[in-house]
């Protein structure tokens, strides 16, 4: 991948009118490499690690890009973790800065590896990960996930595509 880039998005399957159908085509074992690249950052709370205001913290969020016109559609990615059992921090890519949020920027190389699954397999991943960066002689950094829908329309479609993002450098 070029530098800033992530696999191409595509959004253009939407029946459920909420998140597109996820196509995993691309994503699995990609090397990213960001310098600087800008993000909008979110946080949730949790509680031991399960979302209480995602839905709202994002739909806020996605309002905000929107206005701004700093929608980066074709290149979409949202990394996620937890930083702790009452904490989530969410980078939405974007492309440019979006008025009234806080921003941040990436800088690093990362692999990925597409899971398909429930959400409640996120711990198993979370290692699988870890080792993906350490089987390539890295020490392991961050692992992000992205979360590719909603459980709603995980359900509607009936896959739950999970995208994880491991720092390699």
């Amino acid at each position: 991948m070029q530098t800033n880039e992530t696999p191409r998005y595509d959004a253009s399957v939407n029946t459920t009118g909420c998140c597109p159908r996820f196509n995993p085509e691309g994503w699995d074992g990609q090397e990213l490499h960001f310098k600087d690249k800008q993000f909008l950052k979110a946080t949730t709370h949790s509680v031991m690690h399960v979302p209480m205001n995602m839905g709202s913290v994002f739909a806020r969020v996605n309002r905000h890009i929107d206005d701004a016109g700093a929608s980066d559609t074709d290149r979409f990615i949202v990394l996620s973790r937890d930083v702790s059992p009452w904490s989530s921090e969410h980078l939405f890519s974007v492309s440019k800065t979006v008025p009234g949020e806080e921003m941040t920027t990436l800088s690093g190389d990362f692999i990925t590896k597409v899971f398909e699954g429930p959400y409640s397999q996120a711990r198993h991943w979370h290692e699988e990960m870890r080792q993906i960066a350490r089987d390539r002689k890295s020490e392991p950094g961050d692992v992000y996930f992205f979360y590719t829908t909603c459980p709603k329309c995980a359900k509607a479609y009936g896959k739950n595509y999970v995208v994880g993002v491991a720092a390699t450098s």
